[in-house]
């Protein structure tokens, strides 16, 4: 009878007693221990103005960092702000794929007021002679500019120029060497042919973003093929050459297009009958 009481006495204990200690606040784990949560503020004091929020650490989360945190240079599309970035150096070198990447950005954001050339002869100017009030990125002012001030021009806008951070962090960098290879400042080239026109996808877009939470799976189709039951044109391969492509009559077609006169494309059609589908 007594052996049987003890064991009874022991079960409830194993029972009871990690339902006891678990309710006590002082009773923790490794994996439940005072510690400051990720990106939360080294300070606890919630009305501390002098200690400011941990930043985001370089190298980290958003893949790239970031060159100049929030709380350390702000937003104001201001000239003093604007010339407070100008210490800031360029982490790229300006290799074949930086240019290839700028090239990219500087099409779809910058080329239409600034020119494809950087010559402020963009499209805009070219619809309105009015809205020609982008400057030239080939003119001395600029060209005395540092990487960094560009920078702070993409990052918070100035003037009548809007924040271009969407761009992302690592691709402003990219544009920067581009415009510079623009200037003829680099040993490398700039390419300034179409890389594509509205509509079209694949390369001549940037690649998925680094800095969403989740950044979309790599996968490359190995070929563009027409959709089936087409005529051999779909998204992939149509190229908009018709009348009214107000955005190729401005910049023209890529050289690679454009075939002489008596000549055979490609396709083995006539250059001529080509213009039109």
């Amino acid at each position: 009878m007594t052996s049987f009481v003890a064991r009874t006495s022991r079960l409830a204990a194993a029972i009871v007693l990690p339902f006891a200690f678990g309710a006590c606040a002082w009773f923790t784990d490794f994996k439940n221990q005072p510690r400051i949560e990720p990106w939360e503020p080294m300070s606890q004091n919630d009305a501390d103005s002098l200690i400011p929020p941990r930043g985001n650490p370089q190298f980290s989360v958003p893949v790239q960092g970031t060159a100049v945190a929030g709380y350390q240079i702000s937003y104001a599309p201001l000239p003093p702000v604007i010339d407070s970035f100008s210490a800031i150096p360029n982490p790229h070198p300006v290799t074949e794929a930086s240019l290839a990447n700028g090239r990219l950005n500087y099409q779809i954001n910058c080329a239409v007021c600034h020119g494809m050339a950087g010559d402020a002869n963009g499209g805009l100017k070219k619809v309105n002679p009015a809205y020609g009030f982008a400057p030239s990125l080939l003119a001395p002012s600029a060209l005395g500019r540092t990487d960094g001030y560009l920078y702070g021009i993409m990052r918070n806008g100035r003037g009548i120029m809007p924040s271009y951070n969407r761009i992302e962090e690592a691709d402003r960098w990219d544009v920067i060497n581009y415009v510079r290879a623009l200037q003829g400042t680099t040993a490398l080239k700039a390419d300034t042919l179409l890389a594509g026109y509205p509509g079209q996808n694949g390369t001549t877009v940037p690649g998925p973003t680094l800095t969403a939470p989740n950044v979309p799976s790599r996968y490359l189709h190995p070929t563009q093929l027409p959709t089936p039951g087409s005529s051999g044109i779909n998204s992939a391969t149509f190229k908009g050459n018709n009348d009214n492509d107000t955005m190729r009559k401005l910049h023209g077609a890529p050289h690679s297009e454009k075939a002489p006169a008596g000549e055979t494309s490609k396709a083995g059609t006539p250059a001529a009958s080509q213009e039109k589908h």
